[in-house]
């Protein structure tokens, strides 16, 4: 009667309980700092941001004679979407909802004005003014109160934002959204606004200096 020999189980390596014990270490690390069992890993385990930009260098000045007369602030949703041709909004495409907040300055150039534009009566108590009509600036976005909302993003363009020197970029967007501002500044009438409180600015200003009559025009 023979007695069946059993195999003795193989050893495992010692590298693979070195490795496993390491995985199993960092594991309970990270799963502590996640559940914040072990508040003291958190400043460990942190990044830290240091701010290595050069100085700001000055490459012009610009002498400015325009009056900013009125400042208008929008905000507008965009939803910008990009599909693939034959291809699965999973596997390529993206779509982005992101929150655009801005504003848009009406100005009036005043250095525009010329000699024959102001007109003053002999006794210096009528005056008479003809301004350029009101202009609008460039709309400018606020990233403090700019934000995404959410943001879908297939595969191949996930595996893209890997090697993008600007992963998840918002440039488009953000384009998108400062022309979207400056439509509506367009049709908001902000620059009836800046032509108004620049006349109300003018008249106040001449009557401080004696004039009694005070006439202000606008035409280009």
């Amino acid at each position: 009667m023979t007695t069946p020999i059993r195999r003795l189980p193989g050893r495992i390596p010692g590298w693979v309980k070195a490795l496993t014990a390491v995985v199993v270490v960092l594991a309970v690390l990270f799963a502590g700092v996640r559940l914040s069992v072990l508040p003291g890993l958190k400043d460990l385990f942190g990044t830290e941001t240091q701010d290595r930009s050069g100085p700001a260098l000055l490459e012009s000045i610009q002498d400015i004679s325009r009056y900013d007369a009125a400042t208008g602030n929008f905000q507008v949703v965009v939803d910008l979407e990009k599909d693939a041709r034959f291809l699965p909004d999973a596997v390529r495409g993206s779509r982005t909802l992101y929150v655009g907040a801005g504003t848009v300055d009406a100005y009036v150039d005043l250095g525009k004005l010329g000699k024959d534009d102001v007109q003053v009566d002999e006794d210096r108590t009528s005056a008479t003014l003809r301004l350029p009509h009101a202009r609008l600036g460039t709309p400018a976005l606020d990233p403090e109160r700019s934000y995404a909302v959410s943001k879908q993003r297939g595969l191949l363009d996930r595996l893209g934002d890997l090697f993008s020197d600007n992963p998840n970029s918002e440039q488009a967007v953000q384009k998108l959204a400062v022309r979207h501002i400056g439509d509506a500044a367009k049709e908001s009438g902000l620059t009836a606004r800046a032509e108004s409180n620049t006349t109300g600015m003018l008249e106040g200003l001449l009557r401080s200096l004696g004039f009694k009559k005070v006439e202000v025009a606008y035409g280009d």
